[in-house]
């Protein structure tokens, strides 16, 4: 029965991966045939998905090795399934059948539609095998999949130079995530013995019981965060992401909504070993609200559309590392579970957007000043504040501590304060009334969320107590102080936007302060060829 359950878990994979055996040249031919394979595996594999997960609900989780490959059975080729592999198979399953049947309207008529339809069934499979994957091998190489199904879609247009641009740069960090994964793989088993989660994480809980400390399970850790990093869009490996705009719209929404997440997956699975390195988390944390800082800066001065959304999901992976950072595993996973859904949505409807757009005459917001600004964010946090305190549950467990629960609750604030100052400069009493209710709404709706998913999460090896770092209150009053700062920024600028310095800023902003020149030269230099004029 275990074996059963096991290869049902991995069957939503295994039927999204069966499309690499068909032939780019044959799914070209027959792009019919294509449309109703790819639209077949899709639903099958979320009807899979969600029986699997249904099972998981009566029968708890499975660590089953289906097959056993070199010496001692060093690797293995299984499933790892518990509530966190659930929660992500799910929402793939979800987002792969709508992406996939997105697809089939948005390039009818294309010769190459078949082929685009094959590598994006190849890549949903590889990275729900992902998610599933028993043993850090297994994952390593799906993660390696993952890269070369992405690079293949990136590079769908070959004739549009800047695309492919793009993709060599997108390649050339990777290898570096590959390689830092690689490192912690060889370090892993010199430190622990074995590749199974199940083993090497009891390892790591009898080495944290002892108090013990170990160079290489600390390298180990930040090895994996630095791998997170370069997948998740962190400074500074973050460039590749604005730049991938000329990619068919599917595998934007494929890349920002699913993709990204891998390096959250890998830090939320991988907890137990990273939590052993005190510097990996303090990164983790420092480098998330950094990225979150400069994405939601350069997102408000973009024009274009998706750039500006490719900004704006830097910014989300940055609040989701840095909530990693802070041992809140289960905001972490909160955070991609909503970002998904919302990232898929915009990129799939970005189009049409511009179109309801077009011939519609936008009145400025009646500019409002810093007082009114002050007293909405000083409301908004009140009744975030409040939410926290009457919920013990979440009190405790967000943010893994005191501070980290203080942070993420005045960023909350400051996002409702967003919604509710947007509403109020309308000068509509009606308007100002629904977004302030909607604030609330989003409230409520984010902590009864949290509340399931550390429900869900605390049944989970990856939930682990992290101790307070003594670089902690200074990481949390920088995070505070720049959103506070951000906040008013944006919501006076055009106030205040006949200021030299505003405009100086603006324009910095506007240019992503500078940061992807350094990673063009250096495409450049390894790729041989110049950079394509945008």
């Amino acid at each position: 029965m275990p074996k059963a359950y096991a290869w049902t878990v991995l069957a939503p994979a295994i039927v999204l991966l069966l499309s690499l055996c068909i032939p780019s040249g044959f799914a070209n031919r027959h792009i019919a045939f294509m449309k109703r394979v790819s639209l077949l595996q899709t639903g099958v594999a979320l009807t899979l998905a969600l029986a699997a997960t249904l099972f998981l609900a009566f029968s708890g989780p499975v660590d089953v090795a289906l097959a056993r490959f070199g010496s001692r059975g060093a690797v293995t080729f299984g499933t790892y399934f518990d509530s966190l592999a659930a929660v992500m198979m799910v929402l793939i399953a979800v987002l792969g059948f709508v992406v996939v049947r997105f697809s089939v309207r948005y390039l009818d008529g294309e010769s190459t539609q078949g082929r685009f339809l094959r590598w994006m069934s190849f890549t949903l499979g590889s990275v729900l095998m992902l998610v599933l994957a028993r043993d850090l091998v297994m994952f390593t190489v799906l993660w390696m999949c993952t890269s070369f199904g992405l690079h293949q879609l990136l590079t769908h247009y070959p004739e549009r130079t800047w695309g492919v641009w793009a993709a060599r740069k997108k390649f050339l960090i990777s290898r570096l995530g590959d390689l830092m994964l690689v490192a912690a793989l060889w370090l892993t088993w010199r430190t622990f013995g074995s590749f199974d989660y199940s083993r090497v994480f009891a390892a790591a809980q009898a080495m944290r019981d002892a108090g013990q400390e170990s160079v290489a399970a600390s390298s180990i850790g930040l090895l994996f965060a630095l791998g997170a990093m370069t997948k998740s869009a962190q400074v500074p490996f973050h460039s590749w992401l604005p730049d991938t705009m000329e990619v068919p719209t599917p595998v934007s929404a494929l890349m920002h909504a699913g993709i990204i997440n891998a390096g959250g997956v890998l830090v939320i699975r991988m907890s137990p070993l990273v939590e052993l390195s005190p510097f990996a988390m303090d990164l983790l944390a420092v480098v998330g609200a950094i990225t979150a800082l400069l994405g939601s800066m350069v997102m408000l001065t973009q024009t274009r559309v998706k750039r500006a959304l490719a900004y704006s999901t830097i910014a989300q992976m940055g609040f989701m590392t840095l909530e990693c950072g802070l041992g809140a595993f289960s905001a972490a996973l909160l955070h991609i579970v909503a970002h998904s859904a919302y990232k898929a949505h915009a990129f799939l409807s970005s189009g049409s957007v511009l179109d309801q757009a077009a011939g519609t005459r936008v009145e400025p917001p009646r500019p409002m000043g810093p007082r009114g600004l002050l007293g909405t964010l000083i409301a908004s946090c009140a009744v975030s504040f409040g939410l926290v305190a009457s919920t013990e549950w979440v009190s405790t467990s967000l943010g893994g501590s005191a501070h980290g629960t203080v942070v993420l609750t005045l960023v909350l604030g400051i996002a409702l304060t967003q919604i509710i100052w947007s509403a109020m400069q309308t000068g509509l009493a009606a308007v100002a009334i629904r977004g302030t209710l909607a604030a609330a709404g989003a409230a409520v709706a984010y902590y009864a969320g949290f509340i399931v998913m550390d429900h869900l999460l605390s049944a989970s090896v990856s939930h682990p107590v992290v101790p307070q770092s003594s670089w902690h209150v200074f990481i949390l009053v920088f995070v505070a102080a720049a959103f506070v700062g951000l906040l008013f920024l944006g919501g006076l600028a055009r106030r205040y936007a006949h200021v030299p310095m505003v405009q100086r800023l603006y324009v910095t902003s506007v240019n992503a302060f500078y940061l992807e020149s350094f990673l063009h030269r250096v495409t450049a230099w390894v790729w041989r060829r110049p950079m394509p004029v945008y």
